[in-house]
């Protein structure tokens, strides 16, 4: 297990207005559509000795479904991406989660308990009174909750307490302008109920702590970005003891309108300007995705053919027309071989695909995903060369959030 998602809905659509001090407090607007990116550093030790560590890719698309008597229904997808030292150097996508809750003006959220994310809830949890001085503080209780299912087979959100101090530091400047900035910090202390016994593995002891710097944007009613601090440490049934030590920043991201059609036409129409075989654009429900059917590598490997690279050049060129889309690039084989091999081919093939973008200077890193489904999701009849062709294939999708 590891810390996946600190501080996450921390960024969610807020309001802050003054009336003889500063009131702070979340604002809705219905239809309102954002992201919310975090980047998370972190060292897992066991037993006291360090073990590796991790960089986390987390981003969440968010819109606003309803809003009644000052609260708003939030739809949120969650995904979680990972790069870790001797892995190909970009970020694969670990785990997608879908979210839907109300969170009322004051930041306390109302969520179905099988819903794994948001991993920080209730925080921040605003007083709704006045806040008139610089070191003015209150408090709030919230909840941490973390999908354990993975390695201890507990299907159900693990969720323990939090007791939050907040502190009001004023206003201050960041990246060249001027925030108010309040302190979010909590320790964590709890004991597992005796129920959880019936798992052969789990936490019998969750201990540490979280030191939140959030700068928000009172003029744009929205915060803009937070940075944090954190250490949690699990003390297991089996005896042993993981702590994950890091840091984490986020920042709060406005969704951009997408004309699909227009994308498209405009893609298709140099791919078939440049004669380009094997390719083929649509729009889907996540955006506009790019098939590279039939794409060729050097036998059993992730080397791409020099005949491939004109392609990913032509769409190089292409993906940086659009530099605040996030791209995801999925990588699929044909039915042959084990599925763990397929498995492994595809993630590989992505992750070629993946690099070129980030050395051609079309995507920076953080901007760019990728997965590998192997024989997942024909298109085609494996039975035949001409199906398996097809399904030998990088899809490319830019997003729409």
């Amino acid at each position: 297990m590891r810390r996946k998602i600190t501080i996450l809905l921390v960024l969610l659509i807020a309001g802050l207005s003054a009336v003889n001090g500063e009131v702070f407090k979340y604002q809705y607007r219905w239809g309102e559509k954002y992201k919310i990116k975090s980047e998370v550093n972190e060292n897992v030790y066991v037993n006291g000795s360090y073990h590796h560590s991790a960089q986390i890719l987390n981003k969440i698309s968010v819109e606003v479904t309803k809003v009644q008597d000052g609260k708003g229904m939030l739809d949120a997808t969650f995904s979680t991406s990972e790069k870790r030292k001797g892995n190909v150097d970009v970020y694969e996508l670990s785990q997608e989660y879908h979210s839907l809750f109300w969170r009322d003006s004051r930041g306390k959220i109302t969520i179905n308990a099988r819903y794994f994310m948001p991993v920080v809830r209730d925080v921040p949890l605003f007083s709704g009174k006045d806040i008139r001085t610089e070191g003015e503080t209150w408090y709030g209780d919230g909840a941490e909750v973390h999908d354990l299912r993975n390695g201890y087979g507990i299907p159900e959100p693990f969720r323990y307490p939090i007791h939050v101090k907040y502190t009001y530091l004023g206003k201050g400047k960041k990246d060249g302008k001027e925030y108010d900035i309040i302190s979010a910090y909590y320790t964590i202390s709890y004991i597992t109920p005796a129920s959880f016994r019936k798992y052969r593995l789990y936490p019998v002891q969750v201990t540490g702590y979280s030191d939140q710097t959030i700068f928000w944007n009172n003029k744009e009613g929205k915060p803009y970005s937070y940075e944090e601090e954190f250490s949690i440490r699990f003390n297991l049934s089996s005896g042993n003891v993981y702590t994950f030590r890091g840091t984490a920043r986020a920042s709060v991201i406005e969704s951009l309108e997408m004309d699909k059609q227009r994308m498209v036409t405009d893609i298709q129409g140099s791919i078939d300007k440049a004669r380009l075989k094997d390719m083929n654009v649509t729009a889907t429900d996540k955006g506009v995705t790019i098939t590279l059917s039939n794409i060729h590598f050097s036998a059993n490997s992730a080397d791409l053919l020099d005949s491939e690279k004109k392609k990913l050049e032509l769409l190089a060129e292409k993906l940086k027309k659009y530099p605040g889309r996030d791209v995801l690039v999925t990588g699929y084989t044909a039915l042959a071989g084990t599925p763990e091999g397929r498995k492994k081919l595809s993630r590989e093939r992505a992750a070629a695909v993946a690099q070129y973008f980030i050395e051609s200077g079309a995507k920076p890193r953080e901007q760019i995903v990728i997965r590998g489904l192997g024989a997942d999701n024909p298109v085609a009849d494996n039975s035949t060369p001409e199906g398996m062709k097809k399904n030998r294939r990088v899809e490319i999708t830019i997003l729409e959030n």
